[in-house]
């Protein structure tokens, strides 16, 4: 698990022992996330109504629900600054991926977006099911194959091949691939027969993040013994670990779309590449 080539908080590699599991062939598509939504009547956290006494002085005209959606550019930009490309959109949400008229009636096979921590836990509740755990998810991504750099083996695109819903072209702003989220299955599976582990979007797990692989104290490379990342937070504004990458993936910007790759996300955050996959 984890890689020593990469980003720092992929560090250090390490070996890792998780339990026998099962895992879902692909993250939960908006069709899926619908049937949901009308058995329960969920409200997701995009959805909301914002309370004003958590922005004061904010213009109430502005405190309207919305999320996070992905824009791209009319050219290059300085890639130290996300906000060029990342907008609020009110009205935005798993159901309008983009605000306005837009709608998920066309994509009922795309895996669902704007989704939070809680509308996630909620919805593997709902199903019986739960998150999985970096670990479990790296062990299902890698498919077998240890100590590759992706997926799939050590070149991304074998055979000049596309393996998986990522950037192409230059970032942010020009894309010849999907430029958005695909159908689950648009590309082949991984060794273990599991659909977009990489790419399409980021997908939530349990771990609250730290900056490195932290490992047990005792020496152990195993996880007996390590510190509970795990442990239950009623913090909204705690960070958890995303794993997979997403369509917006550019190696002139984020090279994660490879399975050690890990990145950080607030429960409370809900964006155009954010979803998940359910295990048990």
């Amino acid at each position: 698990m984890g890689s020593d080539q990469d980003y720092p908080e992929e560090q250090p590699q390490h070996e890792r022992v998780v339990a026998p599991f099962a895992i879902e062939r692909h993250p939960v598509t908006n069709a899926q996330y619908a049937e949901f939504v009308e058995a329960t009547g969920y409200v997701t956290v995009a959805e909301e109504p914002i309370d004003s006494d958590d922005f004061p002085g904010a213009d109430p005209a502005e405190l309207v629900p919305g999320s996070l959606v992905f824009t791209p550019t009319t050219g290059p930009v300085d890639l130290r600054d996300w906000r060029q490309w990342w907008r609020w959109q009110p009205g935005a949400s798993w159901r309008a991926p983009e605000g306005g008229a837009s709608t998920v009636d066309d994509r009922p096979d795309h895996p669902v977006t704007h989704i939070a921590y809680r509308d996630a836990t909620a919805y593997t509740q709902w199903a019986g099911r739960r998150l999985p755990t970096e670990a479990e998810w790296e062990f299902a991504a890698r498919g077998g194959l240890d100590g590759r750099t992706f997926a799939w083996g050590d070149e991304f695109r074998p055979g000049d091949r596309e393996m998986a819903n990522t950037w192409k072209g230059q970032f942010p702003f020009r894309n010849d691939g999907w430029g958005t989220t695909s159908p689950v299955g648009a590309f082949p599976p991984n060794g273990f027969g599991l659909l977009d582990m990489i790419g399409n979007v980021w997908e939530r797990c349990t771990d609250v993040y730290v900056p490195r692989h932290v490992l047990p104290a005792d020496g152990s490379v195993t996880a007996d013994g390590r510190p509970d990342l795990l442990a239950p937070t009623t913090s909204p504004q705690v960070m958890r670990v995303t794993k997979g990458g997403s369509h917006i993936c550019a190696p002139e910007y984020c090279r994660r779309y490879r399975p050690a790759a890990r990145s950080a996300q607030s429960d409370d955050s809900a964006t155009s590449h954010m979803g998940f996959r359910c295990v048990i």
